[in-house]
């Protein structure tokens, strides 16, 4: 498990340096604000964030996962599958319960106050994939740990989902400009930076579709897909925190509980 674990921070860190350096080589369009402070702000929120959900969380989540397995719980482990389908069903069970979890922090009023932390970035590139309040890890640990148990996750299923998602997280908030022919082709199943910057837009209606985290399939069976949206003129954020000096770390460490919403 320690292999796995480290593997996974390997790719974490290593996906961050990866789209840096692509997007310093082909950015999608020149910044707003600068880039440094806002890596000053998203990078110390990432290592908060990966320490306190991991003191929190791991040990349990090991646990469950050991248990389910050891003891055939969970409606996967009622049928009897070999292990490839589990772990891919695994991987889709879990991708789309954080879907609709992803739509409600966006409908709910209390767990939109931590999420808008996300959305508060005036420019998106991959740094933009660290910018989450611990609060909203707090309560989505809560979630993965009710599926998994729920379900019987595989660990292997679980721990690649991890991975997989990590990853499709620094490239859909990462500022590259890609082949729209390539965009396209990616979009019949995965999320590409295209998509979801119109999820980052200032706009509501933009904002409130596309809630895909890795697969897109969820947004299009379910008509939450938006795509018609004019790139160029898009502004990302949202429209109660357009004040760039007041979006530093502590700032974002106290925006839930701050009245503004929108």
């Amino acid at each position: 498990m320690i292999s796995i674990e480290s593997l996974k921070l390997f790719l974490y860190w290593g996906g961050i340096v990866v789209f840096l350096l692509l997007e310093l080589k082909f950015s999608y369009r020149s910044p707003s604000v600068s880039k440094s402070r806002r890596w000053l702000a998203n990078l110390p929120l990432s290592i908060v964030n990966g320490l306190v959900y991991h003191a929190c969380y791991f040990t349990v989540l090991m646990g469950v996962l050991v248990l389910s397995a050891e003891k055939n719980l969970g409606l996967l482990n009622a049928f009897s599958l070999p292990m490839w389908l589990k772990t891919v069903l695994g991987i889709l069970i879990l991708d789309f319960f954080i879907y609709i979890w992803h739509l409600l922090n966006h409908v709910v009023p209390f767990f939109w106050r931590f999420h808008r932390v996300h959305y508060s970035d005036m420019n998106m590139d991959v740094s933009t994939a660290n910018r989450f309040h611990i609060g909203e890890l707090l309560l989505s640990g809560l979630l993965r740990l009710a599926v998994v148990y729920t379900f019987g996750i595989p660990l292997i299923a679980y721990f690649l989902f991890e991975i997989l998602v990590n990853l499709s997280i620094q490239f859909h908030h990462s500022s590259i400009r890609i082949n729209p022919a390539f965009e396209k082709a990616w979009m019949l199943l995965f999320i590409p930076p295209s998509m979801h910057r119109i999820h980052h837009s200032v706009r509501i209606r933009e904002r409130d579709s596309n809630y895909g985290v890795l697969f897109s399939i969820w947004d299009r069976f379910l008509g939450t897909l938006t795509t018609r949206v004019d790139q160029d003129k898009m502004v990302i954020g949202i429209g109660s925190h357009r004040n760039f000096d007041q979006l530093n770390f502590w700032h974002l460490m106290k925006m839930p509980f701050t009245r503004k919403t929108l």
